[in-house]
């Protein structure tokens, strides 16, 4: 079926077919929170990147569907060698894990001999697969302060997180790989101000993907699932959310009557936004864009994942 004709359902249609679909073939839909917000509304699980690779170890399901960019379900097949994991659309790249490749990594551990590379999980899986350990914006400093201080460490691809990580862990033996999130980095302390003329007496809550200046500017900084915890446990508290736009349809979904706010409307992942209803129905009923990774760098990397997965 041609997706222009999935196209032609009602969303109500969609979602029905899609309920139905992932029964038939006993698949479970993860979708990142930065997702379309009716694809997150279909999803059996939601969350940040650290809280999907936890989830995704203990599903059932033989056939995971991976609403995300490519590098979460490059992921979530890589710690599932024995699942089929679809995403349904091959085109739904990450231009942060495109500011490194598996050869920049090897180049620069051979300019700091003896250093260990700590790597995003926004990141491909040949990169993972030649770094010592994985970590997300949820813990990236507890991932550091795994290791002796006087342990060097290189950190990719992000800048700011790693801006982020060397500060709080006060750390300077840390080199910081030359790559952003566009979507966090265009975000400038001016819109800070800017937010705080708007909306008075707020809490403004950063992702550590943004400039150092923007956080420094913010109340806290946290990843997407310590935002969510945060209005979560804060109802009556108006909130900032300096992140992606797709986390706060979320909340305002799950918590009406919250005072949410995002930095601007605009703060798009463009990549996030590809995948679709249709497209998530069409792979149900297709079984198409399977992930598939080479055995030598699924192995590789999955230890570096597993090292992130043991550290509590």
């Amino acid at each position: 079926m041609d997706i222009f004709e999935y196209s032609r359902l009602s969303k109500k249609e969609i979602a029905k077919r899609i309920d139905k679909a992932k029964r038939n073939i006993g698949a479970v839909i993860i979708a990142h929170s930065y997702q379309r917000i009716e694809v997150q509304q279909i999803a059996d699980i939601v969350g940040d990147s650290l809280e999907l690779a936890r989830e995704v170890v203990n599903t059932d399901a033989p056939i995971i569907v991976f609403c995300g960019v490519m590098f979460m379900a490059e992921t979530a097949q890589i710690i599932n060698p024995d699942k089929m994991v679809l995403i349904p659309e091959i085109q739904a790249g990450c231009p942060l894990a495109a500011h490194a490749t598996a050869e920049d990594v090897i180049r620069m551990k051979g300019k700091y001999p003896g250093y260990k590379v700590v790597t995003y999980i926004n990141s491909t899986a040949e990169v993972k697969s030649v770094s010592d350990i994985v970590c997300t914006s949820a813990n990236s400093v507890k991932i550091v302060e795994s290791f002796p201080k006087e342990q060097g460490i290189i950190f990719v691809p992000d800048k700011n997180l790693c801006a982020y990580t060397k500060r709080i862990t006060g750390r300077e033996n840390i080199v910081c790989w030359d790559g952003h999130c566009y979507v966090h980095d265009r975000i400038t302390a001016q819109d800070i101000l800017n937010a705080r003329k708007m909306h008075p007496n707020t809490v403004i809550i950063a992702h550590p993907e943004v400039k150092i200046e923007v956080q420094e500017l913010s109340d806290l900084i946290g990843s997407t699932s310590a935002m969510y915890r945060y209005v979560r446990d804060h109802p009556k508290q108006t909130v900032v959310l300096v992140t992606e736009y797709g986390l706060i349809q979320r909340i305002n979904v799950e918590f009406p009557g919250t005072s949410v706010y995002p930095i601007y409307e605009h703060a798009i992942c463009s990549n996030m936004k590809l995948i679709t209803l249709e497209k998530v129905l069409r792979t149900l009923d297709e079984q198409i864009y399977e992930i598939n990774i080479p055995d030598a760098i699924a192995n590789r990397a999955r230890v570096t994942i597993d090292r992130m997965l043991a550290i509590k």
